[in-house]
């Protein structure tokens, strides 16, 4: 039986918000305790854990999802596919921590931080949370999650006092990880059968996942490895401090576009696996218009409240975040759009070999423009060098997506937003010009913003809004009417 899009992506959104919400509400509070050394010192350490975290896993996350997705509603076979793959995981992972620790545990400036984040490795082999993402099941993961977070967010506050508590943050952050992924285990009894051992067939995945895993590895180098090189590049930990903070203000916004991405993986591979054309046509054509609508007013507005938002935000020490912020804006519209394009469309119906090629173009054109632009730009370079990476990727991926869609139509889906979306920004600029630094005047200028867009798109007819405005008046009447006949 298929979930509701709406509900799943509501459920979606709350998680993967969680995910980095949480963590960017204490930003003004660590900002100020531990300072942009410390805050870089964190980005840095977590971007090499990342690498064997990923080595680990290999890329199991979107392989399992898919996988669980083709099953369907046969409970063997989804139990003999998640058995398969938690065991290859658990393996994989134990054998990346192992190296881990030895290469980075042992001794060094940050051994502490590096066992620490062990931790946090040992976290993703209790992830599962591919299987109820799978199985559209979002909402499995929200929850528990939420105490989790939230007791993490509390104890933030009141264990992290001074410069020298930057260890006490990263054992609260890792055991919240793990302790969150623990908790998804008590449902599986619902959702599982017992799989004889010998019935189980871990080889057979192995060729699937290194196909997925490739690209993975591909897309880390421009996500993570940027911090990597800016560290090594500048040797300024306080640079890569901007770039880490700049960052997480970009990811939380990308993850509004993306949460529908997660949701419309499943339900594509499901049409797929079934042979359902028309199906994988309607989803791409909700999740271009989705992000046309989402995706150009946040990339504006990130960049039109920057220069007011981030002194107030941060704290004193971070004026370099403002143009680091400004200059990464236009990747949550690019990445929104491959998310589509690459995980939705290329991975979900077979062509993951087309999806490795692209990304493998993206992360060399990102290495080497790094290379090219941190010595000379800094961060700045390392944020001009993931966009062009990304459109790199993008403009590969559109000219096979034209199977389902032609580039014209999709460039016309967004024109509406784009016009509506540079209204916008000018009216925030000015905003901006007049009003001085301050949560109010920046609570003003993203309010304006939201209601210029949104009456220019109905001035200009926007069917895509109109409609979901429809849905929700609709779903309105429907409510007031069961509430009456009760």
């Amino acid at each position: 039986m298929k979930k509701s899009i709406a509900k799943n992506y509501i459920y979606n959104l709350i998680y993967q918000m969680l995910t980095v919400l949480l963590p960017l509400i204490i930003i003004p509070y660590l900002s100020r305790i531990l300072g942009a050394e410390n805050i870089g010192i964190y980005g840095y350490t977590v971007s090499v854990v990342t690498y064997f975290i990923l080595f680990g896993t290999l890329g199991v996350s979107m392989y399992g999802q898919r996988e669980i997705a083709y099953k369907g509603e046969d409970k063997k076979a989804r139990s003999k596919a998640f058995y398969e793959i938690v065991i290859l995981r658990t393996v994989t992972l134990s054998i990346s921590i192992l190296l881990f620790y030895l290469i980075y545990g042992r001794s060094g400036e940050y051994a502490i931080y590096y066992k620490i984040l062990i931790i946090q490795m040992i976290g993703y082999m209790f992830d599962i949370s591919w299987l109820f993402q799978g199985m559209e099941e979002f909402d499995k993961t929200v929850v528990r999650n939420v105490v989790v977070k939230a007791i993490s967010l509390v104890l933030t506050f009141t264990v992290v006092k001074t410069e020298g508590d930057l260890w006490k943050y990263f054992v609260i952050f890792t055991s919240a990880e793990l302790i969150g992924n623990m908790t998804l285990w008590v449902y599986l009894p619902k959702y599982l059968q017992k799989v004889k051992i010998k019935e189980l067939e871990i080889k057979k995945h192995m060729k699937p996942i290194l196909s997925l895993f490739i690209p993975q590895i591909a897309i880390q180098i421009y996500t993570v490895l940027d911090k990597v090189m800016i560290g090594e590049i500048t040797k300024n930990m306080t640079e890569v401090g901007y770039y880490d903070q700049a960052q997480k203000i970009v990811t939380a916004t990308l993850t509004v576009v993306s949460a529908l991405q997660i949701v419309m993986n499943s339900r594509i591979a499901n049409a797929y696996s079934v042979k359902d054309e028309k199906e994988i046509k309607l989803c791409l054509e909700k999740s271009f218009n989705f992000v046309w609508f989402l995706a150009i007013p946040m990339m504006f507005g990130m960049m039109g409240i920057a220069t007011k938002f981030v002194p107030w935000f941060y704290g004193e020490g971070f004026d370099g975040v403002s143009s680091i912020l400004i200059a990464t804006a236009p990747i949550v519209l690019i990445m929104g759009l491959n998310g589509i394009t690459g995980t939705q469309y290329l991975v979900q119906t077979g062509k993951q070999n087309i999806f490795t090629k692209s990304v493998t173009i993206g992360a060399i054109v990102n290495i080497i423009l790094n290379i090219i632009l941190i010595k000379y730009f800094g961060a700045i370079g390392a944020a001009i060098a993931s966009i062009i990476a990304e459109i790199v990727i993008l403009g590969t991926q559109l000219k096979y997506v034209k199977q389902q869609f032609s580039i014209i139509h999709i460039l016309k889906l967004s024109i509406k937003c784009l016009i509506s979306g540079i209204i916008m920004y000018i009216v925030v600029n000015l905003l901006s010009h007049y009003l001085s630094v301050g949560i109010i005047n920046t609570a003003i200028e993203i309010i304006a913003g939201v209601v210029v867009y949104l009456v220019m798109l109905l001035l200009l007819k926007y069917q895509f809004l109109i409609d979901v405005i429809k849905q929700v008046l609709d779903g309105l009447k429907k409510s007031k009417t069961k509430i009456s006949q009760s």
